[in-house]
């Protein structure tokens, strides 16, 4: 009986703790090799063809709804690129090879153990693990993110009127982005010395332009221990203040682009910030291209860089190739009843296990209101520096507004690797002596 009691109470801690059979050796290669057995196909579709108002209800089933949805309005168009691989360093494929099955989950929502370095979980989701969800999104959040350290510089973003193709307003940006720990590929490795706040990682920007905004900056902190509530700091140029965001501001208009800072990257949040549901696997487009075989846009001058060409209703739409890739969709509801979104919905890229190919953002009512895009490049068709790095490079992103008809597009010049990242850039000190 005692026996009977003891095998019952394991399972429920498994089910509890979304425990699943022991990951292997080949689950790595599939999750890193997803292609080795062929790209997918479906009827219909191939390389160099447009998908537009007109056919696109036959390619219904490998869109992402929000992107049928911009198609099916007659908004853009989207052409289709062959599929290829985007192929991870050597050095994080091992790392997880190294550091297999020691990343437990806690009892509650953010609680992870035993991570060391690589992805956390390779294993294939299973619909009957209640937190299959919450197991890949551990893997964006220790997943590749611009690697172990990169800037972009410039961003250039643009606020414009979806209805009259008005620019409303023009920012030049920059990022910088540094992981303080589970580094696998950059000097340091493992851990950026003297890190005594625990960091994970830090994102530091700075407006370059306009005037009235320029020097204002930002600075966000997240800490190891998902649990705790990230650091977020604003100086703005004309107070020559730094002042400390209250949680709820990341939730806000991000300088009255479209964006919050909680959508940076996809998602620029915690963890335990959303319970998070995996809904299944399938086969869709995601904007995924080659940088230097597109049809680049003279819209902004730069030395020895064109970037991402933008079109389509309001020129809101950017003008690249798209894939059809394995992804996971992943729904992401906020744990703050007070959120000011219902949910989002995912379409997470199997290979890259990145959260930004295709995701729908929805009001507090349940309706669709913004679909958010951001377009990678393969690392070896961009800037020389980037080559090999097996880091695909965010290019341009389109988040579009579709109850107000508004968009905010960004246009990228993203160096992978970058070594002028000190961690003194991503200290609250740094923020007041940059004037």
């Amino acid at each position: 009986m005692k026996m009977m009691q003891k095998t019952a109470l394991s399972l429920m801690l498994a089910v509890s703790f979304g425990m699943s059979h022991a990951a292997t050796d080949a689950d790595v290669e599939s999750t890193f090799s997803p292609y080795k057995g062929g790209f997918p196909t479906t009827p219909g579709l191939s390389a160099g063809m447009t998908i537009n108002k007109g056919n696109v209800d036959q390619f219904k089933n490998i869109l992402a709804l929000g992107t049928y949805r911009v198609i099916k309005e007659g908004w853009a168009e989207i052409k289709v690129g062959p599929t290829t691989n985007f192929n991870m360093p050597a050095s994080y494929i091992e790392a997880t090879r190294k550091n297999l099955n020691s990343s437990k989950l806690g009892p509650n929502n953010g609680d992870i153990t035993g991570f060391v370095a690589g992805r956390p979980f390779p294993e294939e989701p299973d619909l009957k693990d209640p937190r299959a969800g919450e197991k890949l999104a551990w893997n964006y959040k220790y997943g590749l993110n611009w690697g172990d350290n990169a800037a972009i510089d410039p961003m250039m973003l643009t606020l414009r009127n979806m209805n009259t193709a008005q620019v409303e307003r023009v920012l030049k940006l920059e990022f910088h982005f540094l992981n303080f720990k589970h580094r696998v590929k950059d000097a340091p490795v493992p851990e950026v010395p003297g890190n005594a706040s625990n960091l994970f990682r830090a994102i530091y920007m700075k407006v370059l332009e306009p005037i009235d905004l320029k020097n204002t900056q930002l600075l966000i902190q997240r800490y190891d221990d998902d649990q705790k509530l990230d650091d977020a700091y604003l100086y703005l140029g004309f107070q020559r203040r730094v002042r400390r965001l209250a949680t709820g501001q990341v939730t806000d208009s991000f300088l009255g682009t479209d964006l919050m800072i909680e959508d940076f990257e996809g998602y620029n949040g915690r963890v335990s910030d959303m319970k998070w549901t995996y809904k299944g696997t399938k086969n869709v487009l995601l904007p995924m291209w080659n940088h230097n075989e597109l049809p680049l846009s003279d819209e902004f001058k730069h030395p020895d860089y064109k970037f991402v060409a933008f079109g389509g209703q309001g020129n809101c739409f950017f003008q690249a190739s798209w894939q059809l890739r394995k992804v996971y969709v992943l729904e992401a509801t906020p744990v703050n009843p007070n959120h000011p979104i219902s949910r989002r919905t995912f379409y997470m890229d199997a290979q890259l296990q990145a959260l930004n190919g295709a995701i729908e953002i929805y009001d507090r009512k349940g309706e669709l209101w913004k679909v958010w895009s951001v377009g990678k490049s393969h690392p070896d068709h961009h800037l020389p520096m980037n080559k090999g790095s097996g880091v695909g490079i965010d290019d341009a992103f389109q988040m579009v507004d579709i109850q107000s008809k508004h968009c905010s597009t960004g246009q990228f010049k993203g160096k992978v690797g970058y070594q002028q990242n000190p961690p003194s850039l991503f200290q609250v000190q740094n923020m007041r002596g940059s004037d």
